[in-house]
């Protein structure tokens, strides 16, 4: 197993190849994100699961990847679009992912980006709050 494989993963991540989850992920896979930490390979493939359940879309263009020893890197942009977010436009999202291999699995895996970008700036009236919030933290 190797990053490559992951990154190939991702990019062809939809409703119909969520049981590789089984065949990459380790059985006592950790995964982190902003919003959430799971714990085993059930766990994660229930929350993909979920999410393709929820979603319109979410489909992610792999940029560049890279690996050192047992560890690697992903970045990445997602394009998602959620029935209750942004009215349903399309979200695009810029992340990275660590990845930390064991026993030939991704036994860690941490998803990095902007959470308020994703979800936050993406809801009427508390979007513009936040978004104006940011725009001070620059002056």
């Amino acid at each position: 197993m190797d990053i490559y494989k992951v990154a190939d993963f991702y990019h062809s991540l939809s409703m119909h190849n969520l049981e590789a989850v089984k065949e990459i992920y380790h059985p006592n896979v950790v995964f982190e994100d902003p919003a959430h930490r799971l714990e085993g390979n059930d766990a994660l493939l229930e929350y993909f699961v979920n999410l393709f359940e929820n979603v319109e879309q979410c489909e992610f263009h792999i940029h560049h990847q890279h690996q050192s020893g047992d560890t690697g890197f992903i970045v990445w942009t997602m394009l998602l679009r959620h029935p209750k977010l942004n009215r349903a436009k399309q979200v695009q999202v810029e992340g990275v992912s660590q990845i930390v291999f064991k026993d030939d699995k991704v036994c860690y895996h941490r998803d990095y980006f902007d959470l308020g970008a994703m979800l936050y700036e993406q809801i009427p009236v508390l979007g513009v709050v936040v978004k104006k919030i940011k725009a001070g933290l620059g002056q």
